[in-house]
Order: structure tokens, then sequence, then C-alpha cells
């Protein structure tokens, strides 16, 4: 009797263990995070149906790059008249701030598009604004709105009322998701609240934000870190897209890049990205000569607004000849592009794979279009996005040598303005036969009325 009391508590403990182990097993795999979707530029009024594709995508974390909705109104546009809007010689904005009410008017219609909501109820979405949803496009810290818009905005993510967010001067924010070596940190900027004006190359974070920054930087280390910009880090097409229109960057403040590239090498920091939106298409850029390892900028732009939506189908193809043709030395060019020029110009969102039972680690980022399905990507080893001892003043001056370290502003002149020399010859080709006919014509205008004079 005594042995078999003892046989049952040796039953009892042994399967009280194993139950354990299954539990705490189940735990850490419900707490690991692998796949993470994100986006931007979505226009509140306009069909979504990519919510469908992230939502198959299954994502466990959703990131909000900017632009969640266009609460500002776009004007008329007026080349000529008393108020001129477009062309050299305008004189007024395209746009103008909405009213409070406006704004959580069109928040609310964002908030409650079907598709959306669904992703709301089973996946953790965070994120961020850009110049749309902050209140004015292209605006900075001049902004009169930002304050009470800034709580639409946390209201829109549903932030707890008592977050430090709806106390401090800007959106920024951290989160960190995962079990212990396997954690994923994401770092979500704030590029509008403490802007300075584009052209002056001042600030784009502010003082506060970058005493935040190096403190989440300097923090304890984590598998992966992902920083989240509303404006591309890496990319400078303005230097090459100029002058017939400029987009905002981070290179158009060299030394706000600059001082970002330094941080980022002299924390040391490893399995650090970029993730963004703004432009309304969608590519991978990648600058090897700031942390020693390879640092890309994901660009998924947009939800609804696409560059290629903008002109009739029958004329998609010169969009994307011009997207080929102008100089991006940063652009990961290689057989994972559907498009011949690594950009799409379509809707699309961000995906980001992670598998941690891999051999070594393996990093998955990529664009999908619609339907779900990749349009641009990288796969690396987690382990060649360690940092190495790496100085970034002294090593960003000698790795010209390295395929992704010609800066787009440093370009010879004929390829850095290659779509402008295009652009202008084409416009002579058509200006100048024109100008042909008119001269024939006013020559014979000349004559008749010569001819007339003499009967």
């Amino acid at each position: 009797m005594g042995l078999g009391l003892k046989w049952w508590w040796w039953w009892l403990t042994v399967t009280a263990v194993g139950v354990g182990v299954v539990v705490t097993s189940e735990t850490k795999h419900d707490n690991l995070v692998s796949r993470i979707a994100f986006g931007s530029c979505a226009n509140q009024s306009a069909p979504q149906p990519i919510w469908g594709a992230i939502i198959k995508f299954d994502p466990q974390v959703f990131i909000w790059l900017g632009d969640n909705i266009y609460g500002d109104i776009r004007l008329p546009n007026k080349l000529f008249g008393r108020k001129r809007n477009i062309g050299p010689w305008k004189n007024t904005e395209r746009f103008v701030p909405a009213s409070e009410q406006e704004m959580k008017a069109k928040y609310e219609k964002a908030k409650s598009n079907p598709g959306y909501s669904r992703l709301r109820q089973k996946t953790k979405v965070i994120g961020t604004w850009d110049d749309h949803d902050y209140g004015l496009n292209d605006a900075g810290k001049e902004f009169a709105g930002k304050v009470a818009n800034q709580r639409l905005m946390l209201d829109f993510l549903d932030e707890p009322q008592d977050s430090p967010r709806r106390k401090q001067a800007g959106v920024y924010a951290s989160y960190t998701f995962g079990p212990t070596g396997r954690q994923i940190k994401v770092i979500l900027l704030d590029t509008r609240y403490h802007r300075d004006p584009l052209r002056s190359d001042g600030s784009i974070l502010g003082s506060s934000q970058w005493t935040w920054l190096e403190k989440e930087l300097y923090g304890s280390p984590t598998a992966v870190t992902i920083i989240g910009s509303s404006i591309q880090v890496i990319s400078n097409l303005s230097a090459t897209t100029g002058p017939f229109f400029y987009m905002e960057s981070w290179g158009r403040f060299p030394k706000e890049r600059d001082r970002l590239f330094k941080l980022l090498a002299d924390s040391k920091r490893g399995g650090v990205f970029f993730i963004s939106g703004d432009v309304h298409f969608g590519e991978i850029t990648r600058y090897d000569c700031a942390t020693g390892y390879p640092l890309y900028d994901v660009t998924a732009s947009g939800i609804t607004q696409a560059v290629e939506k903008v002109v009739p189908m029958p004329l998609h193809f010169l969009v994307r000849f011009l997207a080929w043709l102008t100089p991006a030395t940063l652009r990961v060019m290689d057989g994972n592009c559907r498009r011949k020029s690594c950009t799409y110009g379509m809707p699309n969102f961000g995906a980001i794979e992670i598998d941690w039972d891999a051999t070594p680690v393996t990093l998955k980022i990529q664009v999908r279009d619609t339907d779900g399905n990749p349009v641009v990507g990288v796969s690396a080893p987690l382990s060649e996005l360690q940092a190495r001892n790496f100085n970034y003043v002294t090593n960003n001056k000698v790795g010209n040598h390295q395929r992704h370290c010609h800066l787009e502003i440093n370009q010879p002149g004929i390829v850095r303005y290659r779509l402008a020399i295009l652009a202008y010859c084409s416009l002579s080709v058509l200006v100048l036969p024109m100008m042909g006919v008119i001269w024939l014509a006013t020559l014979c205008c000349c004559r008749c009325s010569r001819k007339k004079k003499r009967e």
C-alpha cells in the first residue's frame, strides 16, 4: 500500500513538471513576435482593399508610419489667376488646415473601415504621424494645430489616457516585444513636432527627442531594432529630381542624418534597420558606410496613395521608365524586384518576417502588393547586421569602394541631373519645331500682306 502511494506521488510530480514545462514553452511562444506589417499614406475617403492582404499575412504587430489620414484640405490647382498654387510663379499654398472637428471626423471614418477594424481585433497597432495627419502638408514645428492634433492621433491609436505620449511634446515612442534573447525593439520617431523649416539644414527631432533617442539606443540590447521614420532616412531622391519637385527626407537635413548615423555607430547597436513611408511608392535602400554593417531602409507607401494611380493606365509605363531613369545609388537593385527600377508605384505595405528557429536566424524584409505578393525584398542572416569596430567619421569617407556608399548628391552632374537633362531635351524637341512652324506661318503672312499691298 505504501509503495503504491509513493508511485502515485511520483506520477503526480512528473505530470506537474511536464505540464509546467509545456505551459512555460507555450507562454514564450505566445510572446514571440515573428511577423510585423507596416504602412502609410491612407486616404480615409478612398477604397482600401489592401487590408485583406495584410490580414492574410497575419502580423502580430502593425505599424502606422504617417499620413494615417489625410486631414488637411487640398485646394483646386490654379496655374493662373490672382491666387496661384502650382507652377514656378505660385503665390499661395495648395493645402490649408482642417478644423479640429473635421480632423476628428476623418479619424473616425478611418478607424471604422471594415478591413482595418478586422485587423485591430487581432493585431497590436502602434504608429507615428507625418504631415497630412499632423495637420498640414510639409509642416514642421511652426504649425499651430499640433497640440490638439496630437491628442486626436493618440485617440486613433487607442493610446491609454495615462500614457507618457499624452504628456510629452511629440508622439515619439518605443516598444519592446518578445522574450529575452529574441526581443524586437521598435523606435518610432516624430519628424514633425520639432522639425525646423525645410532648406534650413536645422533639426528634425529637436533636442528633447535626441536625448530620448540616445537613451533608447544605448539601452538594453535587443536582437532586432526597428526605427520607424515617417520620411525616408537613407534615400535622398530630391538630390536628383530637382528642380522639378522635391520630396522630404533626412537627406535634406544632412547634419541631422550624419548625427543619426554617428549615434548608431557609436552605440554599437546591432540588428538595426529603418522603415519609412511618405513618397507614394515602395522601395528598399541600403547604406554600407554608417554602422559597419548594411543599414536598410524599407519604404512602404502607400495604403491608398501611389504614383501610378495619378496618371491614366496607358501612361504607367512612362512612370516606370522615369523611376528607372532617376539616379538612385542607394536603392537595392537585384533579381527580387518585380519592376526593372526596383520601385513599386501601386498601393503596397511592408512586411517583416523573422525566422527565429533558423540557423542562423534569418530576417526577411519586403514590400508587398494588394494581393500580398512581394514586389521588392531582401533576405539576410541576422548575424550580418551586427556592429563591429567602426568609426563613422572616418569610414564614411573611405568606404567609397563599397557598392552602397555613393550618396545621390555626390554623383557627377551629368548623372545626377540626367532626369532634368532628358526633360529639357524633350521640351526642346517639342518647342523648336513649334517655333519653326510659327516662324514659317509669320513669314507666309508677311509675304501675303506685301503681295496684297502691291496689288
